[in-house]
């Protein structure tokens, strides 16, 4: 992913996501039954015909700038217990350090589609490389206010992969099970009203051992898109 801004960020407030008020979780919603998150499942899943996606989101933008395309691959690695694959971005990029991310980033001019930026992404990233990678599909898009037009690519992920992190723009490469997104009890509220627009975020804490990793923002946005896919189109 190119680490150089697309507009200034000073107009972005400064916060922490870790002390944001939590304004409630979304327990009263049903997770996605385990067995509909195996990997057979998900694939017939994928390729019902007349399937019904969930609406696009578009975030409040903090630029007003016209978003740029990008993807990303949210991908689901099929081990006995599915696990999503999940980044941690360095401190030092410009744009979202220090956040926990899917792999993917700003499409090229020579990138086919949507999918071939997620996979090219991900492979200098992480060092995932595309034959391990089986697609599903593609979720609508997901318009973030800091200038992406993010489509997430929805693929199975072999197990047998290498993974070799690139030092320059991921600071740690790690899993969470994909039953533990797909319930909304792990699913935390937010909002931040700033210059007048009023903000509203998802937040799923993991505890990964020693230390939680926070999932917020854009990328808890689209990890819950996928759990209106796999519910509402049941």
């Amino acid at each position: 992913m190119s680490t150089a801004p697309f507009f200034s960020f000073m107009q972005i407030p400064k916060f922490s996501p870790h002390d944001a008020e939590v304004l409630g979780t979304d327990k009263h919603l049903p997770p996605v039954p385990q067995a509909l998150l195996e990997p057979q499942a998900l694939r017939a899943h994928f390729s019902r015909p007349g399937l019904t996606l969930p609406q696009a989101v578009h975030e409040p933008s903090w630029s007003g700038k016209p978003p740029k395309p990008a993807s990303v691959l949210l991908g689901i690695v099929t081990r006995p217990e599915p696990a999503v694959l999940l980044t941690v971005r360095t401190a030092h990029l410009t744009s979202h350090s220090g956040q926990v991310a899917l792999p993917g980033g700003r499409q090229d001019e020579q990138d086919a589609d949507p999918i071939a930026t997620a996979l090219r992404e991900a492979h200098e990233e992480v060092g995932l490389q595309p034959q391990y990678v089986s697609v599903l599909g593609c979720l609508p898009l997901y318009v973030t206010g800091t200038g992406y037009k993010v489509t997430p690519v929805v693929g199975l992920i072999d197990p047998a992969m290498q993974l070799t992190a690139n030092p320059q723009e991921v600071a740690d490469v790690f899993e969470v099970p994909l039953a533990f997104l797909m319930d909304p009890s792990n699913h935390r509220r937010h909002a931040l009203e700033w210059q007048g627009v009023k903000r509203e975020w998802i937040s799923m804490p993991y505890d990964a051992g020693q230390r939680e990793r926070l999932i917020w923002g854009a990328t808890a946005g689209m990890l819950r898109h996928l759990y209106d896919f796999l519910q509402t189109s049941r």
